[in-house]
């Protein structure tokens, strides 16, 4: 059943847009507030950034510690803002029966914040943290390099994330300013309020009455146009192996974001008769991007940027983007238009209550292209051709119809025997209309790392494709293990995992040839953990051989490769078909053993070195308990944030939490922090579980809030289909999400009091990832 929207101007002036989606089980709300950091006075940076911040601290009705962030923190939710330009946005998700609650929360902090000195001060500190971050990160550098090339009366040019010094706290123009921009753009006129969620329009609607009464009464501002983008053609930049091309755009029509959308659809699409698939062939690259840095009052300044292979110069590229775009300029775009719109519906029914609500507060739904964007588009495309340049010899045209857009139900509907190695989940329902496959390969010690890559390479256009079609496709390598995970709607599901087992067994010619690898995450934490699967579980064996893999050495790696799979939430045609799909997967079925983690205190020292120090704490525990370990993640979340980064003020990259790693249940703890050592975090956090189990107690209010998480009506359909292949791979295939919420309501004071001590003195072991050595004290062993 497809969404209904309803748009609505409440008689304060405040915006609303309202999405009943039947399909969703959580809900969402976004608050976009037409104020950026270009409407902040030009003498205070960062202002509107700063503002952002302070407004999660907490006023008088909801203290931080019953604020939004920690109120959705508790039921399991997410939430966060961003300041862009001329925007900033505010959103959360959360199961339904916490959305009133959490809507509450949201408008009236947005409307009724505190501005004293003492909090002004603590978050300065975390703005400035930011900042350095900011300005070591050479990715950001890089964007911001890329934006000092507009004109210099354009503010973009300009710095406004802000800093210590940006943020005179103490100055009494300063604090003026800050609550003139907050009276004059926070009410109800400048705001647009979208909910989405399962619920009728007449609940919803009843909801955002209720929330608007929040906002003061306004009008929509009229936000000051800036200068011209570019006071000349903005030349290529070439840094090594990448070319970006800034196009500076002026004067274009309403619906120039959703023509930007539709074109960056088809610039990227990989497939033959495109730009990328001619850059492919040729040999002069192997990746594009394409997206719009600014887009304000007809003004857009779009970003291309192309990973070369260094066969071409940078003018022959650059003539075959101006080719292709003449093409699509001039080429009848029926054919695509209709299956955007396909693509626009398979994105809507496979999208997050959350990326729905902030969606339609940025005016943006999935819809296919109206009559409005498509002259925007038109005018886009005349603005973009570069008739100075020549044309290319190349034959474009249109792709052909995505089969994965058009699945249809076999004819033949014989059962299909399920085959030995496949367990099906019955915890997620059908009716949720989302699959998940996932499948886990042990393949053989010292065989060659490389022909995973060769495998990871086949299935690239498949991947690309796949995503376009609102299927997700992942292939990871962990140590001995590879696992193969594909969601999204069942039977595109089926019809994508049918081609993947025939990649995996049959890599084209291409795919055989090593290319350069991408760039990884310059940020140390995100970093630590991405590599933390592999350092739980152990690295992966020596190589086989020196020599090049080819198609004889992964036949001999399927014929001795073990694989278990799991399926949950197709129906029953789709999973005979799935059944028929996975006679054909390589391998030999068989249990294979959970992971084991290590039981040392170990620390592992990893890349990437960087000027902020990061340290990934993992604390294993039993999967027994884990209706305790959740407990306690749940007592520890708020206290642990509240600790490092509002009263040590670290820095903001600061999280603990329940995690299911390969198996394995733990505590995680993460922090990167500008200025303080290695050694000192670790001090904290020891510190921190020190105190632990003296504060501790087993309120009847947590342990109902969190044993209602844990139901698969409010848990996401992907943290249920994760649950379930998290349990298999512990070997606890019959666990069930109702005997966990009976052991959270068994849990008593002792328990939890000796989970946090076992924690404390790593009665299972501390795996510590770091971009640094490991502290001279403390009995550390290299893991």
């Amino acid at each position: 059943m497809p969404s209904t929207v309803q748009h609505l101007t409440l008689d304060n002036g405040l915006q609303v847009t309202l999405r009943h989606a039947p399909q969703l089980k959580r809900c969402a709300a976004a608050i976009r507030v037409m104020a950026g950091s270009h409407d902040a006075p030009p003498t205070h940076p960062g202002l509107a950034h700063f503002l952002e911040h302070l407004l999660f601290l907490g006023n008088d009705r909801f203290p931080l510690d019953d604020g939004l962030m920690r109120y959705v923190q508790r039921h399991g939710g997410q939430v966060n803002a961003s300041t862009r330009e001329r925007t900033t946005d505010y959103f959360f998700e959360v199961p339904q029966a916490a959305f009133a609650g959490g809507l509450e929360r949201l408008c009236e902090m947005l409307a009724r914040p505190l501005f004293d000195l003492q909090r002004q001060s603590r978050e300065r500190e975390v703005i400035h943290a930011e900042f350095i971050a900011w300005s070591r990160n050479p990715q950001a550098q890089a964007q911001f390099a890329l934006l000092q090339r507009v004109s210099r009366g354009h503010p973009l040019s300009a710095f406004h994330a802000g800093n210590r010094y940006s943020l005179p706290i103490h100055c009494h123009a300063f604090q003026t300013a800050l609550r003139t921009y907050h009276q004059r753009f926070y009410q109800a006129g400048q705001m647009v309020l979208s909910l989405s969620g399962p619920q009728s329009l007449e609940q919803l609607q009843t909801m955002a009455c209720a929330a608007a009464n929040n906002f003061a009464t306004g009008e929509r501002v009229e936000q000051a146009a800036a200068a011209r983008l570019a006071d000349n053609t903005l030349t290529p930049q070439r840094s090594e192996q990448q070319l970006d091309l800034l196009h500076a755009i002026e004067n274009q029509p309403t619906g120039m974001e959703h023509a930007i959308e539709f074109l960056a659809t088809w610039l990227t699409d990989a497939r033959p008769g495109g730009l990328l698939s001619a850059l492919r062939r040729r040999g002069w690259g192997q990746a594009l991007e394409f997206s719009s840095l600014y887009s304000f009052a007809g003004q857009a300044l779009l970003h291309t940027r192309l990973k070369l292979n260094g066969g071409a110069t940078d003018t022959q590229v650059r003539t075959l983007l101006a080719d292709w775009l003449r093409f699509f300029r001039d080429v009848d775009r029926t054919s695509i238009n209709q299956e955007y719109a396909k693509l626009q519906r398979r994105r809507a029914q496979t999208a997050t209550a959350l990326e729905l609500a902030c969606r339609d507060s940025a005016s943006r739904p999935y819809q296919a292209l109206d009559t409005q964007a498509e002259q925007a588009l038109n005018s886009l495309l005349e603005a973009l051709v570069q008739h100075t340049l020549p044309s290319a010899t190349e034959q474009w045209h249109l792709p052909a119809a995505e089969p994965l857009l058009a699945v249809h139900r076999p004819a033949d509907q014989y059962s299909h025997v399920t085959p030995t190695g496949l367990s099906i989940s019955s915890l997620l329902p059908p009716m949720r209309q989302q699959g998940f496959v996932y499948v886990r390969w042990q393949v053989s010690a010292g065989i060659d790392e490389r022909l995973w890559q060769v495998l990871d390479r086949a299935l690239q256009p498949l991947r690309e494709r796949a995503e376009r079609a609102g299927v997700t496709l992942q292939f990871d390598s962990c140590a001995r293990f590879w696992q193969l995970r594909c969601t999204g709607s069942p039977d595109a599901v089926v019809a994508t995992m049918a081609e993947t087992l025939h990649a995996l067994q049959h890599p084209d010619a291409s795919s055989w040839i090593a290319r350069s690898a991408d760039e990884v995450d310059k940020m140390p934490i995100r970093a630590l953990l991405r590599q933390l699967p592999e350092q739980l579980i152990g690295g992966p064996d020596a190589t086989l051989h020196a020599g090049e893999v080819c198609q004889s050495d992964l036949q001999r790696l399927w014929a001795h490769a073990r694989w278990q799979a799991m399926a949950t939430g197709l129906d029953e045609l789709a999973q005979q078909a799935l059944n028929s799909v996975l006679q054909d997967i390589p391998g030999k079925p068989g249990l294979l053993c959970p992971a084991p983690a290590k039981t040392a205190r170990a620390w592992q020292m990893l890349p990437p070195a960087a000027n902020e120090q990061a340290v990934l704490l993992f604390c294993p525990l039993s999967s027994e308990d884990e209706a305790c370990a959740r407990l306690l993640a749940q007592h520890i979340q708020g206290p642990f944030y509240q600790r490092f980064r509002v009263e040590l003020q670290l820095g903001y990259a600061v999280f603990s939490a329940f995690r299911q790693i390969q198996g394995i249940n733990g505590l995680v703890f993460g922090v990167q922090s500008p200025n303080t050592s290695h050694e000192q975090i670790l001090t904290h956090i020891h510190g921190f579980l020190t105190a632990l189990p003296s504060t501790l107690h087993c309120d009847a209010g947590i342990r109902q809030a969190l044993a209602e998480q844990m139901s698969e009506p409010t848990m996401s359909n992907a943290e249920v289909a994760e649950w379930a292949w998290q349990a298999l791979l512990a070997g606890r295939g019959k666990a069930s999400l109702h005997a966990l919420q009976q052991q959270i309501h068994a849990v008593d004071e002792v328990t939890l009091r000796q989970c946090a001590d076992d924690l404390l003195h790593a009665k299972r072991g501390w795996l510590c990832l770091a971009n640094g050595p490991a502290p001279l004290h403390g009995n550390w062993s290299k893991h």
